[in-house]
Formats: C-alpha cells, structure tokens, sequence
C-alpha cells in the first residue's frame, strides 16, 4: 500500500485538484484507493460529490469509532468510481487539535505521540487499500504533521511565483525533519502547476525551481483543468484531443503512477 499525500502550506496552489486528479487516475488503472480529506473546508469531498454536517475523523484517529463508520462511497456513472472510497472532511475538522489535546491520554495509549496516530490507522487497513490519497489544509498543522509521518511520497504542488517559491523553504525544512525523525523513506516531488509558460517571469521561475528541487512536468494553467474540478469530470475524461490530459499524462508517467 503507497501513501501519497498532496502538502503545501500555501493555497490556491491546485492541491485538491491534483488530488481529485491523482485518485482518479490511479482507480482508472484498476487501483483500489483510499481518499482522505484533511482539510476542514472540504473541497475535495464537494468534488466527488459528497457533503456531510460533521466529520468523525478526529473520532476515529483516537480510536473512538472504527473506520467503517468514516469512509463514504463514492458514486459515479463511470466504472472507475467503484474503485474508490473517500473519508469526507468538514467544518468539525477544524477542532482537530483541540481534541487532541483533550485525548491526550488516549493518544499516548495509541501511538505514543500524536504525530504518530494517522500511521497506527494506517496500520489497521493497510491489506485493504492499493493507494491512499490525502489531501491536507494549506498549513503546517496537526494534519499536515501526521500525514507526512505516516507518507511514503510528498506531492507539492506549486505555482511559479515568488511567493509561492519563497514559501518552499519551510515546508522543505519540515520534510527533512520528518524525515530525520519519524519516516526516513519519505520522498517528495515538487509540481509546478497552473504554470503560464508564456510569461517570461514565470519560465525564469521555474528554471529556479528545477535548479534547486526535484521537479515534474509542468501542469500548465488551462481553463479545461479547472472546467474538470468544477463538473466534476477527471481530465482524462475531457477529450482525446485535451491539453491538460497530456500535461498530466506525462505527470503520472514522471512520478510511475
């Protein structure tokens, strides 16, 4: 079982997208796939179509409910859909750390430490999934840390600009601690996404980029992308003839998913 978790402590970089995408994707291929949706705005459970008042994932990371009673299935006309399952987010979700706190008994029962606590769940599906999917908020939180913990691979989604570059060095500097200390195979790779190559200061950018990370193949900024997330359709439904089923074509076949 591969855990893959999108991260950046900077939204509106097309994290969920390249979630939706990648879960797609990867149950296309015939892969069972676990989505999780970590982030408390819920955008990538509204994307598969699912909207719930309140989440019970802070409940089942202290062991209070099983997994059976967070995971959603995820409905579709295509075949594909059947591959998945999805652990929705909501606005509860925000509490995450608050209840954490107040579990701290629990927690260190469970997990020794709260970092941990993801892993350990994990750990009890760990035959029942061929990939798991999370998609985290935009900051270095509780989520964020236990998702990196429990990871086999780091997607970073990124935008060719100052500041988005500018915001790489902390989350690099929390990878390498993660690394040193929790997970030492955790891996990443750094997307550049909603990329105009047509701007000259935005090709300055990402030469930058590929000078000092790992980089993929670009996902360039088209319309037909974000058309996808909003009808709720992957991009390799979108057209034989699609722009943004190629840029992410040679993504997956970058990254050997």
């Amino acid at each position: 079982m591969e855990i893959i978790t999108i991260a950046n402590n900077k939204g509106g970089v097309g994290k969920t997208m390249q979630a939706y995408q990648l879960a797609c994707h990867l149950a296309n291929q015939k892969h069972k796939v676990l989505v999780i949706d970590f982030d408390s705005q819920a955008n990538l459970s509204s994307t598969f179509g699912v909207n719930i008042e309140r989440t019970l994932i802070p409940e089942w990371l202290i062991g209070d409910v099983s997994i059976n009673e967070v995971i959603i299935s995820v409905e579709g006309e295509r075949d594909f859909y059947k591959n998945i399952s999805l652990i929705p987010a909501g606005r509860h979700l925000a509490n995450l750390s608050k209840l954490l706190i107040l579990s701290e008994s629990e927690v260190r029962k469970c997990a020794g430490r709260k970092e941990r606590l993801l892993k350990v769940r994990f750990q009890e599906i760990e035959n029942q999934y061929d990939y798991i999917v999370i998609d985290t908020p935009p900051m270095l939180g509780d989520e964020l840390i236990m998702s990196l913990v429990s990871s086999n691979r780091v997607l970073v989604p990124t935008q060719a600009q100052d500041y988005s570059i500018d915001g790489l060095e902390e989350l690099m500097d929390t990878f390498e601690i993660i690394k040193e200390t929790e997970n030492p195979q955790l891996e990443f790779a750094i997307i550049p996404s909603m990329v105009n190559p047509r701007r000259k200061i935005e090709r300055q950018r990402l030469e930058e980029l590929s000078q000092n990370f790992q980089t993929t193949p670009v996902i360039r900024n088209l319309v037909q992308i974000q058309e996808s997330v909003s009808m709720q359709k992957p991009i390799f439904l979108m057209g034989k003839n699609s722009k943004g089923a190629e840029d992410f074509k040679l993504l997956w076949e970058s990254l050997k998913l």
